[in-house]
């Protein structure tokens, strides 16, 4: 099982998600429960799509990191 990171943003009008690793594999979604769901989809759809062109599966690099600042 491979695992991507996922960025998930709230908008005014609900979630948008994507995977730095995959660009273009992106989601939206009215809550964070569904645009998790959605985006799950699309890695998957997207790696499929990947396979089938015969294109390489990018391994997943990315990391995340929270930094605290004085505002």
């Amino acid at each position: 099982m491979t695992e991507y990171m996922v960025v998930i943003e709230q908008g005014v009008d609900g979630f948008g998600a994507y995977v730095p690793d995959l660009p273009g594999c992106v989601a939206v979604g009215d809550t964070r429960e569904e645009v998790l769901t959605l985006i799950q989809e699309a890695i998957t759809f997207h790696l499929e799509l990947l396979r089938e062109d015969g294109l390489p599966i990018p391994q997943p690099h990315s990391e995340s990191e929270y930094v605290a600042v004085t505002a």
